[in-house]
């Protein structure tokens, strides 16, 4: 993908749904995702291990998730 193309999806996407997303702050998948928060996305977390994450009820897998998903950012240790 182009920059060009890379910078409209980020334009355009409203909702990130953030695999392997982490419930402790220290974490980059947290600080990643409280970023993206705070600059408007909605972000779903997707981690079997935890209820939620930053006030979002988190998922098992992506395929659990109702609705759409227009990004979806993954983080492996």
């Amino acid at each position: 993908m182009t920059d060009r193309e890379i910078r409209q999806i980020l334009e355009t996407a409203k909702t990130v749904a953030i695999v392997g997303l982490s419930d402790k702050p220290d974490r980059d998948s947290y600080r990643v995702a409280e970023y993206l928060q705070n600059k408007g996305y909605r972000i779903i977390p997707v981690n079997p291990m935890v209820d939620s994450v930053l006030g979002e009820k988190s998922y098992g897998s992506v395929t659990d998730i109702p609705g759409p998903v227009d990004v979806v950012d993954i983080f492996r240790k």
